[in-house]
């Protein structure tokens, strides 16, 4: 997904409130004026990163938040699994269940308020386009040897756990992968997050191989690029990997909620809606 002009002035002006560095901007600046035409925010992003440490010092950590988040859903993982369980169909509960998760996103959103996420639960909404993706995606997964789930933030993943959970009881003979972040980069789930959820106990997980806010499949280790390119089944959850991984070729499902202008604009939806959209 090629960045809009909009995106590119969004996301500067997003550098400039995260330093009044000058020639940090201007490098910045000078990136984003000469990115390639197949630039995306991800890969930008990155590439800020590289400058504001060389200009700026080390960038900031959302240790505490990532944790402070992983914790909150992980306080309500036994009742939502409850909630899972008595669900007619489980796995659909918990795959759009899990979609909620993505609001955690602290690139994206101005603002995270744990008090509209908590209301999110109370308030999914299963489209009739959803239904036709998620009749497609048993399908898939039917005829499937291995999936391959592209994680994207803390607290999120707690309720990507739950998603693999039924999935494998679902279909017991999958094998099962979950990429993460290869480095902290804004609130994107770690390896390290996703042991400490317990993601660990119900699939593999694996680093993409770098501290990108997406999969930008150039900047992928050599384990991440075999495991995407030889999964039967894809889901990508979250606004960067759908940025960084549509229009490529791939079969994926893609699942996120739109969180900003570009998105919504893209899908003609409210913000906050939920997508579930398969490309081929």
């Amino acid at each position: 997904m090629r960045m809009s002009e909009n995106c590119a002035r969004c996301l500067y002006r997003k550098q400039e409130k995260r330093t009044d560095h000058k020639e940090c901007l201007a490098k910045m600046k000078e990136l984003l004026d000469h990115r390639p035409e197949d630039a995306t925010s991800p890969y930008m992003l990155y590439l800020f990163d590289q400058v504001y440490e060389q200009y700026v010092g080390k960038k900031e950590s959302y240790e505490e938040i990532k944790k402070q988040y992983n914790d909150l859903v992980l306080s309500m993982e036994d009742e939502i699994r409850k909630q899972i369980e008595a669900a007619e169909e489980p796995l659909k509960t918990a795959l759009f269940l899990a979609r909620i998760g993505n609001y955690i996103d602290f690139g994206a959103m101005a603002q995270v308020d744990s008090d509209i996420f908590l209301e999110l639960f109370s308030k999914v909404q299963i489209s009739e386009s959803d239904e036709i993706t998620y009749q497609s995606f048993l399908d898939q997964c039917s005829k499937a040897e291995t999936f391959l789930l592209l994680a994207d933030n803390c607290g999120e993943i707690v309720l990507d756990k739950l998603l693999v959970e039924q999935l494998k009881k679902r279909f017991p003979e999958l094998k099962v992968a979950v990429m993460v972040r290869g480095g902290e980069v804004l609130n994107d789930a770690t390896k390290e997050d996703a042991v400490y959820v317990g993601m660990d106990q119900v699939a593999e997980v694996v680093s993409n191989g770098k501290p990108v806010p997406g999969t930008v499949y150039e900047l992928l280790s050599e384990e991440a690029k075999e495991l995407l390119d030889h999964a039967d089944v894809i889901l990508s959850k979250g606004q960067g990997n759908y940025e960084s991984l549509s229009n490529q070729g791939r079969h994926i499902f893609f699942t996120f909620l739109c969180k900003c202008d570009q998105f919504t604009e893209r899908f003609g939806v409210p913000e906050l809606t939920g997508m579930f959209v398969e490309e081929c």
